[in-house]
């Protein structure tokens, strides 16, 4: 028993490096859920330049087989993808999980509007990103689907539609208090914005609630975090 809170205890001051790019909307959830649980001091960001391609080069592929950000590189040399995986790590980091739910039914709740918002909204909003926009350009984007990726815009507008009926009815997401789900939602509208896809003008309670999640700390300082004069895309 004395040497597992030895190990917990060295977990929570061991240094972490997040492998991301500063205004891309995936690493602007795990940013969020960084200052929300107050470990900017405890991380330790990584550029990796999207415009140039390079999460698509072998060095990084060796570190996330996806070839996505961002990438959770801890101290013994173990990587962790994916925006919900990191989130959940740092929410235990501290024992006092916050943004992925305490009770049996906040867990659920809170992972499946998370889940919800990636593929109704964030995922789909990706896919017209790089099918039917430019994207990142003609170095980095090999093949290209545009009827395909208007298709998912379509349905990202029908995902801001059913997130707009929920926050009718409740204060946040996933229920009363913010949460990863709410964070999820938060990087689909950046991704929005980035491909200049407003939210229709009838989703009066998303427009809403997304005005109040800009005044957010941890939301409005998410680019500048890692360094005071961040590269220009």
């Amino acid at each position: 028993m004395i040497s597992d809170t030895i190990n917990f205890d060295a977990t929570k001051r061991a240094v972490m490096k997040i492998h991301d790019w500063h205004t891309g909307p995936y690493p602007a959830r795990v940013r969020i859920a960084l200052a929300e649980k107050n470990l900017q001091s405890r991380a330790r960001f990584v550029s990796v330049n999207l415009w140039k391609g390079e999460h698509k080069k072998a060095e990084f592929l060796a570190k996330n087989y996806s070839g996505t950000l961002p990438v959770l590189e801890l101290d013994d040399g173990t990587f962790i993808a994916e925006c919900t995986a990191i989130t959940e790590y740092l929410d235990a980091l501290d024992g006092a999980p916050t943004l992925t739910g305490s009770t049996p039914l906040e867990k659920g709740m809170i992972h499946m509007m998370s889940k919800r918002a990636e593929l109704e909204l964030l995922d789909a909003i990706s896919v017209y990103f790089h099918h039917a926009t430019p994207g990142l350009g003609p170095d980095v984007e090999i093949y290209q689907n545009a009827e395909w990726g208007f298709r998912q815009r379509d349905k990202a507008l029908r995902g801001m539609h059913y997130f707009n009926g929920v926050l009718q009815k409740q204060p946040f997401i996933a229920g009363d208090d913010f949460s990863m789900a709410d964070i999820t939602v938060i990087g689909g509208l950046i991704f929005a914005d980035i491909v200049q896809l407003p939210v229709p003008e009838e989703c009066e309670a998303l427009q809403a609630w997304y005005v109040r999640m800009q005044e957010r700390p941890s939301v409005k300082n998410r680019v500048t975090m890692s360094e005071p004069n961040p590269p220009s895309i």
